[in-house]
């Protein structure tokens, strides 16, 4: 489901000009690159914030090699990317994708012929649904559509069920999927020698979470299990980077949700009675208990 919420308003945020002088980490290491803020969130693990969407693309340097966490949507962004990360490594790249959606996966034919990986639900459903996804895009979009027409959408060539455990050349990625949430393919990387988690759209900070394709009565469960890693910071797929007080709030928000959301259902009440008793904006809550009824009475597809 297109989320207009979430992807035709992107937030305002201070960004610097393009044509000042080379970027570098300042002493709070922080780098303005390009129109995105870098942030070195440890050694050799990144956080670049971009305008679009406010989306939020994670980057970890090892011996020999990188992780770049999702592509964004068009090709001058992905090119834009590609630029960035190379203001900061010239090693090779790998590329994961956190899930399916669009504005983190239709960049990946610019990172060819690097590997992709991803959850195999990720794979599947670009393959099935990516052409779907485009059209939609461009007509909820119509100022990116032209461009969108140049996109190839290309799914993850190597996937993965539960976890796998990527090298970077003496650092270690544990790339893990932990159940249902935004959508069914999440999955998140771990950076243990950090103590940071790239969460993907688990988390999301600066806005509600995105409910279009998502598993309402599971999110919660999937994000406590996140807090369970023990990572000190999480990445967001969008906002700013946050603490682990940020996630336990907003998963006893999403718990709120799923509790309502039952409640109502039981009762035999309109999922509209769902929404106002949820703890999100009126049009989050109300995608939220249409996704949560769905879940509830057994549709397909909807867990």
């Amino acid at each position: 489901m297109f989320d207009s919420e979430r992807h035709c308003m992107p937030r305002s945020w201070a960004l610097s000009s393009r044509t000042g002088p080379a970027p570098h980490l300042s002493d709070a290491g922080t780098l303005v690159a390009m129109d995105a803020r870098v942030v070195e969130l440890g050694n050799g693990v990144f956080a670049f914030r971009y305008a679009f969407f406010d989306q939020t693309i994670g980057l970890v340097v090892g011996d020999d090699g990188c992780l770049v966490l999702d592509t964004r949507t068009l090709p001058s962004q992905a090119r834009e990317l590609q630029e960035d990360v190379r203001r900061i490594t010239p090693l090779p790249w790998v590329v994961l994708n956190t899930h399916h959606h669009f504005d983190h996966t239709f960049g990946n034919a610019n990172f060819l012929p690097a590997r992709i990986l991803g959850h195999t639900r990720c794979a599947t459903t670009l393959l099935e649904l990516g052409e779907d996804m485009r059209e939609r895009v461009a007509a909820n979009m119509p100022d990116i559509a032209g461009e969108l027409r140049d996109v190839r959408i290309v799914p993850p060539g190597e996937t993965f069920g539960e976890s796998v455990v990527l090298e970077l050349g003496g650092r270690r990625m544990d790339l893990r999927h932990l159940g249902l949430g935004h959508t069914d393919n999440d999955v998140v990387a771990v950076v243990p020698d950090a103590g940071i988690v790239f969460a993907g759209d688990l988390v999301e900070q600066g806005a509600p979470p995105s409910f279009g394709d998502s598993f309402p009565l599971d999110w919660p469960d999937t994000d406590r299990r996140l807090l369970e890693l023990g990572a000190g910071t999480i990445v967001p797929g969008h906002g700013e980077v946050v603490d682990r007080g940020f996630v336990e709030r907003q998963r006893d928000q999403l718990e709120a949700a799923a509790v309502a959301a039952r409640g109502a259902f039981a009762d035999g009440l309109h999922a509209e009675v769902a929404a106002r008793r949820m703890p999100f904006p009126p049009t989050s809550s109300r995608v939220c208990a249409e996704r949560a009824y769905a879940q509830l009475a057994g549709v397909p597809g909807a867990g």
